[in-house]
């Protein structure tokens, strides 16, 4: 699961100008414990997943986008 949320999640961070660390309070983490999702040394959990969904305010289809080069060029 990490391969597509991870990288995903890093993405949403960026692009709405968050701190990784505000995030993480907000989804009720450490710093570490986030950071260690983000770099797969953390499973991510269905229930993980809901956390920074909310925490991100988006939905869980931004958490589990494909793009087009994993997709295959579709």
């Amino acid at each position: 699961m990490n391969s597509i949320v991870a990288p995903n999640v890093e993405a949403i961070i960026t692009k709405k100008c968050l701190k990784q660390s505000a995030v993480a309070e907000k989804a009720g983490y450490s710093k570490q414990q986030f950071n260690a999702m983000l770099r797969g040394r953390r499973v991510i959990r269905d229930v993980d997943v809901m956390k920074i969904m909310l925490a991100l305010e988006v939905d869980a289809n931004e958490l589990f986008r494909l793009s087009e080069k994993e997709v295959g060029g579709r």
